[in-house]
């Protein structure tokens, strides 16, 4: 047997094919403008692009089937979407507007949970000229069930339907549009257990088909879209058309308020965001007012994939910040540990972007951003201001490690 014995091999070949052609394409994007030709930017967003190719057909083939469905962690220590936080944990569910489905599981103890069922992606955004991010995103929300909706048993337990008729309070409408059900656990103290959760299809007695070369011709023409995708799309969709949230020409400062977006206020969510450039000798010092919001800080690189979340301090969140005597919280930006608690690790880029989300409708004050010379930084901040010992540094980044490997059960 060989080539041409079968009449899916030449098709089958030709999609393959042209699939490689556009991987080889999306790598030359790593060399973009905005990605700075330093060796670390350009092995990260290699990175960045083959740790996504890793995850390539899991989205576009493997669970792909919305009859046999499956709740994918799409982002992770070890594979970054960008735009994703370090603090939120990401899954999706292929889903349809003609089935039901079952979430069952343990809510765990995550500070914000959300269910969303996401409905049609179209070219452009609704109502604008705008063109839909890449897959999996570009889809617009359609339900919500936010943490403190979803109804549980004393230990935790729950079940979760999703379409057909209302069953219960823990229910979400489903569209002949719905595609996706899009699931974030926000993580605030390092103690906080992650939810534990399965699906299913109601009626889901048959084993599921095997693929075919349909299949694949079809997973084929979706993971070249993806990866073609998640290297032109970062950052660039975000500096052409989230201005001035994304804005490139005036690095560290933030905007003075999160964006108003009516879709993230969907998914329960508010978002400041700011590109930060440092020169080996400086820092970036970051002060606003201390409340009760959720916020999460999130250090992403070049691409706006996450940083190593797992290793360093590249994110911070209410529970495991220090407060300045004054009422005041500062977190410092530096390219080394500058011995103070809220250090921000660069993680040695020159480049990144730092994202504020305000969950559950909060809005917090505005953020006030000071670059100093890193010599000069212990001058620029209150002598109280709290510090850390090597050692104390140490259990920090310890704490971080174990919290994050619980967090996606490694």
């Amino acid at each position: 047997m060989a080539f041409g014995d079968s009449p899916y091999d030449e098709p089958l070949r030709a999609a393959w094919k042209q699939f490689c052609k556009r991987l080889e394409d999306a790598g030359d994007k790593v060399f973009k403008d905005y990605n700075p030709a330093t060796p670390l930017h350009r092995a990260d967003a290699f990175r960045y692009l083959t740790q996504n190719l890793g995850q390539t057909f899991d989205l576009a083939l493997e669970t792909k089937n919305t009859r046999y469905p499956a709740l994918f962690t799409f982002s992770n220590p070890y594979c970054k979407l960008a735009g994703d936080a370090a603090d939120f944990v990401y899954v999706q569910a292929w889903i349809d507007g003609q089935s039901v489905y079952r979430i069952s599981g343990n809510r765990g103890t995550a500070r914000f949970i959300n269910f969303t069922v996401q409905g049609p992606r179209p070219e452009k955004v609704p109502g604008t000229e705008i063109p839909s991010l890449h897959e999996p995103f570009g889809d617009i929300p359609e339900a919500n069930l936010f943490g403190h909706q979803l109804q549980t048993n004393w230990d935790g337990s729950f079940e979760l339907y999703i379409g057909g008729e209302q069953r219960g309070p823990n229910w979400l409408p489903t569209t002949a549009g719905s595609r996706k059900l899009f699931l974030r656990q926000g993580f605030d103290s390092w103690d906080e257990r992650p939810a534990r959760m399965r699906i299913e299809r109601l009626g889901m007695t048959e084993p599921r088909p095997m693929l075919t070369p349909e299949d694949f011709i079809e997973a084929f023409d979706w993971a070249g879209n993806f990866v073609t995708g998640l290297m032109n799309d970062w950052p660039d969709h975000s500096i052409k058309y989230s201005k001035p949230v994304v804005d490139y020409d005036h690095p560290n400062v933030f905007p003075a308020g999160p964006k108003d977006d009516k879709a993230d206020a969907k998914r329960g969510r508010a978002v400041a965001h700011m590109v930060w450039e440092l020169a080996p000798d400086q820092a970036l010092i970051i002060e606003f007012e201390h409340d009760d919001v959720f916020w999460m800080l999130s250090n992403n690189g070049a691409f706006m994939s996450s940083m190593d979340f797992l290793y360093r301090p590249v994110s911070y969140t209410p529970a495991r910040t220090k407060v300045d005597p004054d009422g005041k919280i500062r977190l410092i930006l530096a390219h080394d540990d500058p011995g103070y608690h809220n250090w921000i690790d660069t993680s040695g880029f020159v480049r990144g972007n730092l994202t504020f989300r305000y969950l559950l409708g909060a809005m917090a004050p505005p953020i006030a951003t000071r670059v100093v010379a890193r010599n000069e930084l212990e001058a620029a901040l209150p002598q109280d201001t709290t510090r850390v010992t090597p050692e104390e540094r140490t259990a920090q980044l310890q704490a971080r490690f174990h919290a994050i490997l619980q967090r996606y059960s490694l």
